[in-house]
């Protein structure tokens, strides 16, 4: 290393001294040339005067800046470098008095400028960084400046010098820290009961009227009063029923339980309890068809312990609800309804009190716009007091100059208890026989009242009754043309104009306590009359509410069905009675004692609970009627009408006579049986190509009329007309 060393020096000295003589040649030389060129210029200027050339005194050849000196940003060093510490100082004369003309002189120096920067860079600290001045020396891109911590950790101990001796003090005992015992988060379970606080329903303007009592300070006894609502129990008296919020959640897990038992996946969401029933609303698993969660409706009342269970969905969510029956009912009546808001200050024209909803709320219903009901159930299910509570409403809402009933009962005990009041027209109709001809006057009415209205020239009862209303104010009178006789001349009819006084027409609202009893006794006349009125009599002002016990095809037929888009269907006794009411299942579902299911105009079916009205309520509310008067019976509603008009309307209605096909299919089957001499009812049903039925009836009428003679002990008969030749 020593002998490295001085070699090094050696070799620096002598570069050093061959560059000083290479600048002090190239100075002679540059001097010569400079003198040559002054004589030049003295021959060719001989009036100049030559003197004798300046010599500057030589200067220092300026030394070639290293690498280092022309990049200062390589490092910044505070003093001057270091001497190499291999370099001994005696070595320096040695090199100077080298020869100068060393081979290899640029090689050596760049190998000598190596090893020096290489040690320079050994040796001198690293430079302290600035954390204000960024690393990309103002170029204006790169990283942002890098800032150390040098606050001191103060609660770390120091340091000992490397000269300490080994630290043999005994460490202080550890005291165990005694942690809190880990608590393991527990999710809370969500919220799924539903219990809003049920507030009463808001009263109407009658029932706080009649809750403030007036003082009459004049004997004015009106002409007619409608019923006043304390003649009905006071709903106050009711006891209530209420489940905590606890017992519906743990019955909504063990409802999760039961249906992941079955292999229905979901959650339940929400629970609604209402008065009667318990709605828990199932959020089902993506994939789960809504049928097979229904289909599992009798399985999930078992498992839950309950009287019954109905499964369906629910309209515009993506839920399915399944309602179970509470273990304590409450019990609805009628006072509640008809004290409502929604009754008493709604703007129908036929208002009916269905009940309560699910949730508790008070349901009514527009005979108006429904416009005809078609109501079914078994015996028990509350179809009974369901009509009671809806002629209670019509009672309580219409004075007789509103509405007339046609009130027909073949059971002749649950409507007879109205027999009297001012709202019918005529009394209770209980005779099969005499509903047939009640039910034809009506359609005789209805014909009436649309020629009245053709001639008036508005399209229904509200527009009629709205001309009487401007014609009264006005004391203007209506005419009409009546003939009075013929003439005596020309024979012609003799007509004359009338005038009289206009009177509105009152909406007539015909109620059939059972259908079934009718449609055995006269099952064509009652059906064609029903379907005629059914298909009409709405714009007339006529509507129709029936009920029956017996739900069968042969009952409720289609043609009835077709024209009863309004259904209410209590509890029936299998599914089949329910889809033939309904076009669904879910009615053998049912509790029973007023519990219903209600379709409006053929959409979704919504379930409520009928309010409960007593004997004793009816007949207090039928002495109040009864007390402002006899009833205004019109005759002819039972009579019937004479002879004449009843045959228009059994031509109307397609019954008794013949009509001009009919007569023409009895000739051509007489012209057969002359010509052939053969008459049964086999012959005619195949020379004709008709029913047996119409061919029996085509020999009937020929045996009426003498052509044949009855049927013998086997069956055949005697053609009495004389054959033609």
């Amino acid at each position: 290393m020593n002998m490295l060393g001085k070699s090094a020096a050696k070799a620096a000295d002598a570069a050093r001294a061959g560059q000083e003589k290479r600048a002090e040649r190239k100075e002679a030389a540059r001097l010569a040339a400079l003198a040559a060129q002054a004589e030049i210029d003295a021959g060719i200027v001989p009036e100049l005067v030559a003197e004798a050339p300046l010599t500057a005194p030589p200067r220092p050849a300026p030394e070639r800046p290293s690498l280092l000196s022309r990049m200062p940003s390589l490092i910044r060093r505070p003093d001057v470098m270091p001497e190499p510490e291999l370099i001994e100082p005696a070595l320096t004369a040695d090199l100077a008095n080298a020869p100068d003309s060393m081979p290899g002189e640029d090689r050596i120096r760049a190998k000598i400028a190596d090893a020096v920067r290489m040690r320079a860079s050994a040796a001198a600290p690293p430079p302290a960084i600035d954390p204000e001045r960024p690393l990309t020396n103002g170029r204006g891109r790169g990283p942002d400046a890098l800032v150390l911590d040098t606050t001191p950790h103060l609660d770390l101990p120091p340091e000992p010098p490397l000269t300490a001796t080994p630290y043999t003090a005994t460490p202080a005992p550890v005291v165990p820290q005694q942690q809190p015992p880990m608590q393991v988060p527990v999710s809370e379970p969500r919220k799924v009961v539903q219990n809003p606080v049920r507030k009463p329903p808001a009263p109407s303007r009658r029932a706080k009227a009649e809750a403030q009592p007036a003082l009459a300070f004049e004997d004015t006894t009106p002409a007619f009063e409608l019923p006043p609502l304390s003649l009905l129990s006071n709903p106050m008296d009711i006891k209530r029923h209420h489940l905590s919020d606890e017992a519906l959640e743990e019955n909504a897990r063990m409802l999760e339980s039961v249906l992941d038992d079955y292999g229905v996946k979901g959650e339940i969401v929400s629970v609604r309890p209402g008065p009667v029933v318990t709605m828990y609303e199932l959020e089902p698993a993506p994939g789960l068809k809504a049928s097979r969660v229904i289909g599992l409706a009798d399985d999930i009342a078992r498992s839950m312990a309950a009287l019954s269970a109905r499964v369906s969905t629910v309209p515009g969510r993506s839920v399915i609800g399944i309602e179970l029956p509470n273990v304590n009912r409450e019990m609805c009546v009628l006072r509640e309804v008809l004290a409502a808001r929604d009754f008493g200050d709604s703007n129908m024209q036929l208002p009916l009190a269905l009940g309560k909803d699910i949730g508790g709320d008070p349901m009514v219903a527009n005979l108006a716009k429904m416009p005809h009901l078609l109501i079914a159930g078994t015996t028990g299910s509350g179809k009974s007091v369901a009509i009671n509570t809806m002629i209670l409403s019509l009672l309580y809402k219409l004075t007789p100059a509103e509405c007339r009933l046609i009130m027909i009962d073949p059971k002749m005990l649950e409507l007879s208890v109205y027999d009297g009041i001012p709202h019918l027209l005529s009394p209770v109709v209980t005779d099969p026989k005499k509903a047939v001809v009640a039910l034809k006057w009506t359609v005789g009415e209805m014909e009436d009242r649309y020629r009245k209205m053709s001639k008036m020239g508005v399209r229904n009862i509200e527009g009629y009754n709205g001309r009487v209303k401007e014609a009264l104010a006005k004391n203007d009178m209506f005419s009409r043309t009546v003939q009075t006789g013929f003439d005596d001349e020309t024979g012609d009819p003799v007509f004359e104009t009338e005038e009289f006084a206009p009177e509105a027409l009152p909406y007539i609202v015909v109620i059939v306590d059972e259908m079934a009893d009718l449609m055995m006794v006269a099952g064509k006349e009652i059906e064609a009359c029903i379907q005629r009125l059914a298909q009409m009599a709405r714009a007339s002002g006529i509507h129709l509410i029936m009920a029956t016990q017996r739900p069968s095809v042969d009952v409720i037929t289609g043609t009835i069905k077709a024209n009863f888009p309004t259904r209410i269907s209590f509890q029936v006794t299998s599914k089949i009675d329910s889809r033939t009411i309904l076009g669904e299942m879910g009615a053998e579902q049912l509790l029973g004692m007023g519990d219903m299911l209600y379709m409006a105009g053929g959409a979704k079916i919504t379930r409520c609970h009928g309010p409960f009205v007593s004997d004793e309520e009816v007949e207090e509310v039928v002495n109040h009627l009864k007390a402002y008067g006899p009833p205004d019976y019109v005759g002819t509603v039972l009579d019937g009408p004479d002879s004449d008009r009843e045959s228009d309307i059994d031509l109307v209605l397609g019954l008794g006579g013949n009509t001009d096909s009919e007569n023409a299919l009895y000739d051509t089957a007489v012209q057969i049986v002359i010509k052939d001499r053969k008459c049964s009812t086999s012959y005619i049903q195949r020379k004709l190509a008709i029913g047996y039925n119409k061919a029996a009836r085509l020999v009937e009428q020929m045996e009426d009329q003498g052509l044949v003679s009855p049927a013998n002990h086997v069956g055949k008969r005697e053609i009495l007309v004389p054959e033609q030749q």
